[in-house]
């Protein structure tokens, strides 16, 4: 399974002191079937703690689930900012589904060289980089 984030996630969780770590048990979770939420066709939403806190009053993640394959997070927002996200976004982000898990490697790999993505790698507690 590989995990990835996109610029604008990258930048909130850098904001928000999410970690990769953090980030990596949530699609642990997911990947044992502990789905916060199924959006449906390949958007699932995850719940991230604040650090030092639980996840009830914490981040909510919009990730771009394929079971074992891939997984991108695209966008998180504070339970406490707002409820949820709306239809609108949430065709969005069905849409964006469709398209970026039918990425091939190599044009994945060429979205990573021009910075569009990064990969969440396992490196303890460090904030997302």
């Amino acid at each position: 399974m590989k995990v990835f984030k996109n610029g604008w996630f990258e930048r909130f969780a850098r904001k928000q002191r999410i970690t990769n770590r953090a980030m990596l048990d949530a699609i642990d979770r997911a990947e044992r079937g502990r789905i916060d939420a199924d959006l449906g066709g390949g958007v699932i939403k995850q719940r991230l703690a604040r650090p030092g806190q639980g996840k009830s009053g914490g981040f909510r993640t919009i990730v771009l689930y394929r079971t074992s394959e891939r997984a991108f997070f695209v966008y998180g927002f504070a339970k406490s900012d707002r409820a949820d996200i709306d239809a609108d976004e949430a065709a969005m982000f069905k849409k964006a589904a469709t398209h970026v898990l039918g990425l091939s490697d190599a044009q994945l790999a060429e979205l990573i060289a021009k910075g569009q993505f990064s990969e969440v790698k396992r490196n303890g507690e460090e904030i997302s980089e």
